[in-house]
């Protein structure tokens, strides 16, 4: 055909008789997968939500510390003698530790006492020189000078006698700290000195170190908004009391068991890290047993009250959406799919505990989600928890077909 004689078409025509088409075909196809729907929708199981008591609890995540460590020092110099005590056992407050060389102390101490006997027979010799020219002064026998150095030498040796006895002091306190004592009870480390080292008063290298284990600190630091949320809960008294600004609380160790004592949780906290804008709240545990050591993971379970009408949502049922939002797939009345956007407060177990967005009687979507969206026929199907379990339990269990 000629090129004079071919049609040619504008773009933007040509665009909306391809629209036309599409529209036409997606009419034609439409009724036909709304039947096809309708007589084989997708089956879908879900989970219907009622309302019911609940019990609440909060785990903190926290660590062990010691309530006491002393570290062990000499405050006098000189050679250790003895140790007295195994490492690794438990000691109690004032029990000798160590003991260090007391000869050059205890020769100091009786030098001191010698040094304040003498000073003690010069007072009471100069006493009875100022007794016996006293009455002579007064007979005009003595002259008044002499008299008066007389008592001046009296005094003096008065003096000499009390810095002698502080001396004496000085040196007994010496003698004494040549013991070296436990100054808490508790458990003992490893000891840094053995028999013949020399130790100087108030070095920096401990002898060894002393940690009270019972009592028992943990640690567990959190946001100020759940600071504030459990004091408003202890004043509520949702929360069991233990003491005024304390609430009780249980613990979990590592291994997933329950500790048997209960602790005192303080929300006395009152600097915040300007970093984090979290706070470090401190409970403490009696440790009878000393099960619990420094340093510990462990988790903090506080009881806050039982909701009644809690509304938990199956944690497989909840997705996001993409502003973060936890959302939930719902059938309605008339079997067709909905989202609902939530408001979900904590987890509980394999649930979340949801305070908006769904209400008593609403059927989740729990299983299927991926095969349907919002407006959709569906076949909703009550998901049986327990046989679903049984069913792979069974399954899985040797010599199953």
């Amino acid at each position: 055909m000629p090129a004079s004689n071919m049609r040619v078409w504008p773009r933007a025509q040509l665009l909306r008789v391809l629209l036309l088409l599409a529209s036409a075909l997606l009419a034609c196809c439409k009724p036909k997968e709304q039947a096809a729907e309708a007589r084989d929708p997708p089956r879908v199981g879900v989970v219907t939500i009622h309302a019911r008591p609940v019990a609440l609890t909060t785990e903190l995540p926290g660590r062990t510390a010691a309530y006491r460590i002393a570290e062990v020092r000499p405050q006098v110099s000189g050679v250790i003698l003895r140790r007295l005590f195994t490492e690794g056992d438990d000691v109690k407050e004032g029990q000798q530790l160590y003991q260090i060389d007391p000869a050059p102390y205890q020769a100091s101490l009786d030098s001191a006492k010698a040094a304040v006997e003498k000073a003690r027979a010069t007072a009471t010799s100069a006493r009875l020189k100022v007794d016996r020219e006293r009455p002579l002064m007064q007979a005009l026998a003595v002259s008044r000078q002499d008299f008066d150095d007389a008592v001046a030498t009296l005094k003096q040796n008065e003096a000499d006698v009390a810095s002698g006895l502080a001396s004496v002091e000085t040196a007994n306190i010496n003698l004494a700290y040549t013991k070296v004592y436990a100054p808490i009870g508790g458990r003992t480390g490893r000891s840094s000195v053995t028999e013949g080292a020399l130790v100087t008063t108030n070095q920096t290298t401990s002898l060894v170190t002393v940690t009270q284990l019972d009592p028992i600190y943990v640690d567990v630091t959190q946001p100020t908004t759940t600071l504030l949320r459990f004091r408003r809960e202890l004043k509520s008294g949702q929360i069991k009391s233990a003491g005024a600004g304390h609430a009780e609380v249980r613990l979990v160790l590592d291994d997933g068991s329950l500790y048997p004592q209960a602790g005192r949780l303080q929300f006395s906290e009152v600097n915040v890290d300007q970093n984090t804008g979290s706070v470090t709240l401190r409970a403490i545990f009696p440790n009878p047993e000393e099960d619990l050591l420094p340093s510990m993971f462990v988790r903090e379970r506080i009881d806050e009250g039982i909701s009644e009408r809690a509304l938990l949502v199956p944690q497989q049922g909840v997705t996001r959406n993409q502003q973060g939002q936890p959302t939930a797939l719902v059938v309605d009345a008339d079997g067709r799919v909905a989202e609902r956007v939530l408001t979900a407060d904590r987890a509980i177990g394999a649930d979340w505990l949801v305070t908006g967005g769904i209400a008593d009687g609403d059927r989740v979507i729990v299983e299927g989600v991926q095969k349907v969206r919002p407006g959709m026929l569906v076949a909703a199907e009550e998901w049986k928890v327990a046989e679903e379990w049984k069913v792979k339990t069974a399954a899985a269990a040797p010599g199953a077909d």
